[in-house]
């Protein structure tokens, strides 16, 4: 019941005064003893530890492998969700040129012209991508804070749809045929008009003037409240109308409201953010009073 490693030398260098039958752990010694060779620990040791070594070398560039893509992939999205500011929103829009425009509106005719504020006019007019009629709002370039109005708008219109909110359906970034820069806006046209026109209707204008009911009253008064709501809480970044007013709140042809005219709006980070520490507004407060007390 021996067991290890025979010697080669002295006695073990002859085969005929060595007996090892029986003694099945034995190894090595002269070949004519038919024993096995022992096994090399040296050697095995090493196999052993380069093959740990290996699999810790690849572990750990695997590793930093499916790292790097994953920060790869988050950097790639940032940058995508992060808009430009110099052309916010623009590319999202399908862009038409101002001589579409041009045709639309029989030249921007004073006939087709529906109303207008501060930063631009509004034209009743029709397009070939639209089979029905739209409004055009031609931005005042020369007004001061006419450009930025044109961004901010592009910018609040970017992200929110809404039932209560007017629809914008293409943009015009270009020049007119004098050369000159020109901007517009394309939005879904309000058959009603404004909230205005029915509180207050021109006296001048013949036949039955237009009248409000209390149940009409009523919804537009949830439909504005709607619209307020989920510009406040609902966008992903909230959004600060600041000059709501009966001229803003247009109606559709079932007398549903939907609020318009945000080229002054605010655009908030988050909802905790100050509106003094925000810069979005155009310098321009709002309508006197109808602008929300300290908004700057």
């Amino acid at each position: 019941m021996l067991e290890g490693v025979v010697p080669t030398e002295g006695v073990f260098e002859n085969a005929s005064e060595v007996a090892v039958i029986g003694n099945n752990d034995l190894c090595g010694g002269i070949s004519k003893l038919h024993l096995p060779p022992c096994p090399l620990k040296g050697k095995e040791h090493s196999k052993h530890h380069d093959f740990k070594l290996i699999a810790v070398i690849v572990s750990v560039v695997s590793f930093l492998f499916i790292l790097l893509l994953i920060l790869t992939i988050y950097c790639i999205r940032k940058r995508n969700k992060k808009p430009s500011s110099n052309s916010p929103t623009i590319d999202l829009l399908v862009k038409i040129s101002y001589e579409d425009l041009y045709k639309g509106t029989d030249g921007f005719s004073t006939r087709n012209l529906i109303g207008t504020g501060h930063f631009g006019s509004v034209y009743l007019g029709t397009l070939e991508l639209e089979n029905k009629f739209v409004a055009i709002k031609v931005l005042k370039l020369q007004k001061k804070g006419g450009h930025k109005s044109f961004v901010v708008e592009c910018n609040a219109f970017k992200n929110i749809r809404h039932r209560n909110l007017v629809k914008i359906l293409s943009c015009c970034s270009s020049t007119d045929f004098k050369g000159q820069e020109f901007k517009a806006l394309v939005f879904e046209y309000m058959k009603n008009g404004s909230l205005e026109s029915w509180l207050h209707p021109a006296k001048e204008i013949a036949g039955p003037q237009k009248a409000l009911n209390l149940a009409q009253r009523l919804n537009i008064i949830v439909d504005v409240a709607s619209a307020f709501h989920y510009l406040h809480h609902e966008c992903e970044q909230p959004v600060i109308h600041c000059d709501l007013k009966p001229s803003n709140v247009l109606l559709d042809d079932y007398m549903v409201a939907h609020v318009s005219d945000i080229g002054i709006a605010k655009l908030l980070p988050t909802i905790g953010v100050s509106l003094m520490q925000n810069s979005s507004s155009v310098g321009i407060k709002g309508t006197i009073g109808y602008a929300p007390p300290g908004i700057s």
